[in-house]
């Protein structure tokens, strides 16, 4: 089979399609035939060599993948060769084939394309399990999504919406109007508007109740100042540094509280409770059509390099897609 490599970390002309060992399923796996990966923030950290492999994980990127089920370990049960599928994975969603615990399948939801499942599984696992099952989002409450337009943000909105909040969120002006298509009820220009005046403004001064940031360092301060009484912060990304200033006084007047996850590094056992989690409380809401993948475009993932400077460049909406056919 053919797999994206980094034999060194760098830009994006590091990214290699190279002809690699076919897969073996270890106990407890799936192979699946891929028939489509994503492009991840995550993805381009690893190849800049900022975001290593967890230990036993493939070094090929790729954090999600949709494809057909081609074989699996004899201890597996519930699925069978040919079933369409998409998975959250720990790496290796670049290439032809990829080995997958099997607690991290999903079925391609009814009513999505089984290439456009692709653009699902990272996403929908991210913005669940934190939105949710971390900050407890409810419906009436606001909920602060910075970067509206990436596959994250374009998810949270639609979740969010869903499940009765309020959405407000951060992205370049272009971008507006499909956000509000996708039920986000306020917008923000980063560039040219202060997202906590805004914020305040919109919520006649009470604030944001849960945040969304990827962002990290550049934003800590004002992500704290915009909090509601009570408000979670919670933390998925440092593209604005690691290191910044709490000022704890804050949050203990507004009790609130900051949070800082990853979804990667988390063991098995974690991931398949996860994704589980997902396919009963947010796949209803894909196959209903409430929510639906948000693809930008889908490119040759012989051209994952051309994909990795599109994403980088922030030009896209939603999800760029790495088809292997």
């Amino acid at each position: 089979m053919h797999a994206i490599t980094i034999p060194v970390p760098g830009g994006p002309e590091a990214l290699r399609w190279t002809e690699v060992p076919d897969p073996e399923p270890g106990p407890g796996e799936v192979i699946v035939d891929v028939r489509a990966s994503a492009v991840n923030r995550a993805d381009l950290l690893q190849r800049q060599g900022h975001y290593p492999p967890p230990p036993g994980a493939s070094a090929y990127p790729g954090l999600e993948c949709a494809g057909v089920v081609a074989a699996t370990a004899p201890d597996v049960t519930g699925w069978r060769a040919g079933q369409e599928v998409c998975a959250l994975l720990t790496g290796g969603g670049y290439a032809e084939r990829v080995a997958v615990p099997a607690g991290q399948l999903l079925p391609v939801p009814a009513g999505v394309d089984p290439v456009d499942a692709a653009a699902l599984p990272e996403v929908a696992c991210t913005v669940w399990s934190n939105v949710v099952q971390i900050a407890r989002l409810a419906a009436g409450e606001t909920l602060l999504v910075h970067g509206g337009g990436s596959g994250i943000g374009t998810f949270a909105i639609q979740l969010g919406a869903a499940l009765g909040a309020t959405v407000v969120v951060t992205a370049r002006a272009a971008k507006h109007a499909r956000l509000r298509e996708l039920g986000a009820a306020h917008t923000v220009d980063y560039r040219e508007q202060d997202f906590v005046e805004e914020v305040r403004r919109v919520t006649d001064g009470r604030g944001a109740d849960v945040i969304l940031d990827i962002m990290g360092a550049a934003y800590l301060g004002r992500n704290v100042a915009a909090l509601a009484t009570g408000g979670r912060l919670v933390v998925i990304g440092m593209q604005g540094g690691r290191k910044a200033e709490l000022d704890l006084g804050t949050l203990l007047v507004k009790r609130a509280s900051v949070t800082a996850t990853a979804l990667r590094s988390r063991p098995l056992a974690e991931k398949a409770a996860v994704v589980q989690g997902v396919r009963e409380q947010v796949w209803p809401l894909v196959e209903s059509g409430r929510i639906r993948p948000v693809v930008d475009r889908r490119m040759p993932m012989s051209d994952a390099a051309g994909a990795h400077r599109l994403v980088e460049s922030s030009d896209h909406l939603g999800k760029v897609l790495l088809v292997t056919g």
